[in-house]
């Protein structure tokens, strides 16, 4: 009899590093429910609107519905509403709501007053319906919140969290945890090998968030086998990897979840995202809003500097004729700036001194400059001499928002003498921008004040948002025209 053939090989790896290995992402169930949710919701309140005032749906009320589902779901994504952004507050996923919403709103009020088929609606249900499918929408996904948070904090079945690392990033987890009940997360302790106050260390004191440090990480592995653990965070830094790789062979020998969360906020990071390219992952350090979000910052610039261009034409032309009869010279001037990607653009301002200086040495205007007219001088502190940008916002080499372009000679200047001041060039430079509203407008003639105004740019890029271009602009109203230190 023959014996049966035995394979040259075992039937599984024992190494899994000898497999492909990619990276999935995450999907929530939940979240595509409630994706789907949003949008019938939207069809039941238009629905519930007509029956209480007795209208008749129609097939202009249908495809009124169908366009704000398929609107709303641009904006949503936009928006980030359904992606699995775990740690936003209630607050910030109502704002984006909201945000969302007012987005769709506006287009469909653009339709209502364009398109033949919708001037058979009647306006007092349309904007009833408007005003109330938002509120509905905040309390169903408030409803998920808080079940989930009852469901999964549920103490018979505890998703027990074991963080590696006593230290700053450590601290920050737990807190974040703590922040989200929702997830059903409880931390049970820190571990860690290194002793409290050695010098050139990073573990620090935990006492103070609540939980201890359960001891090193021989005893991690005790708790892990003794099934009193079902995750583990290694927040470990990055230049321990050697480490990193120690805990989790050894926990592989258990069945906890380990997760590994990269110390990166030790980089100054600004606006960073995370993608995944084929499995891999990726985390880009110095990134742009724009990359996702430039078509929605290109119509706000299209639709608000058309409407302040029509707005401002009569006063421009009486400023023109004011540079032209006030001082000899063209009524505007054109300067090279560093536009976005450090691009050289020209950058159109009135003309406001005797002199049209653009080149490798540009001197900044200063308190009493002899080179600046009467005329000049009323434009430069009022910040009028700036209107003629709108023409570059419209043709896109300039935003409304943004920061503020300097001269070539500056910028060679200051990228040596200030960190990450190029990084503002992520972006189009602005008529206006946060640091114009926060003081820094004018003479910027020391390095203190510079860097301030780069910090306030820098912040700007990193938490870029419509809503906060709307509120700069706001700003810009009351702050950013008169200032002492414009000369």
């Amino acid at each position: 009899m023959n014996s049966p053939i035995k394979p040259k090989g075992p039937l599984y790896p024992t190494n899994l590093s000898d497999q492909p290995q990619v990276i999935r992402l995450h999907h929530s169930k939940i979240l595509a429910l409630f994706r789907a949710l949003d949008g019938l919701l939207i069809l039941i309140m238009l629905w519930l609107v007509l029956r209480v005032l007795q209208i008749e749906w129609g097939s202009a009320y249908a495809a009124l519905a169908m366009g704000a589902v398929i609107t709303f779901g641009f904006f949503a994504e936009g928006n980030e509403i359904y992606y699995l952004w775990r740690g936003y507050s209630m607050t910030s996923l109502a704002s984006r709501i909201v945000i969302a919403w007012l987005l769709t709103a506006m287009m469909i009020l653009l339709a209502f007053s364009t398109l033949i088929s919708f001037k058979k609606l009647e306006l007092e249900p349309v904007i009833l319906w408007l005003t109330l499918t938002p509120e509905v929408m905040i309390a169903m996904h408030w409803a998920r919140r808080v079940i989930l948070a009852k469901i999964r904090s549920n103490p018979s079945e505890p998703r027990r969290v074991a963080i590696v690392g006593a230290n700053d990033l450590g601290a920050r987890m737990t807190k974040s945890i703590a922040d989200t009940p929702w997830l059903g997360y409880r931390v049970v302790g820190f571990y860690d090998d290194r002793i409290s106050g050695e010098q050139d260390d990073r573990r620090i004191d935990m006492s103070s968030h609540g939980v201890p440090v359960s001891g090193d990480l021989d005893q991690l592995y005790t708790d892990a086998h003794a099934g009193k653990i079902d995750i583990v965070f290694l927040t470990l830094p990055m230049r321990a990897e050697f480490r990193i790789h120690s805990v989790i062979n050894r926990l592989a020998d258990t069945t906890v979840t380990p997760y590994v969360i990269p110390d990166v906020f030790n980089f100054d990071l600004l606006h960073s995202r995370l993608t995944c390219i084929q499995g891999i992952p990726a985390l880009s350090i110095y990134d742009s809003p724009l990359v996702d979000n430039s078509l929605v910052k290109r119509l706000e610039d299209l639709v608000i500097g058309l409407a302040m261009l029509i707005a401002l034409a009569v006063p421009m032309m009486i400023i023109a004729v004011g540079v032209k009869l006030t001082s000899k010279g063209p009524i505007f001037f054109k300067q090279t700036r560093y536009g976005m990607r450090g691009e050289h653009i020209k950058v159109w301002k009135f003309r406001s001194m005797t002199v049209c200086e653009d080149g490798d040495h540009v001197t900044q205007a200063k308190k009493g400059d002899m080179r600046v007219t009467r005329f000049g001088n009323f434009l430069r502190r009022t910040s009028l001499d700036e209107l003629p940008q709108l023409f570059n916002v419209l043709s896109g080499s300039m935003s409304l928002v943004g920061p503020r372009p300097h001269a070539v000679a500056h910028n060679e200047y200051y990228r040596g003498q200030i960190k990450g001041y190029m990084l503002r060039h992520k972006v189009k430079p602005g008529i206006t921008g946060l640091a114009q509203i926060n003081g820094y407008r004018g003479e910027t003639e020391t390095l203190d004040k510079m860097s301030g105004r780069i910090a306030y740019d820098l912040e700007y890029i990193r938490n870029w948002s419509l809503l906060l271009d709307l509120k700069i602009l706001w700003g810009t109203l009351f702050k950013g025209f008169v200032g002492q230190h414009a000369y």
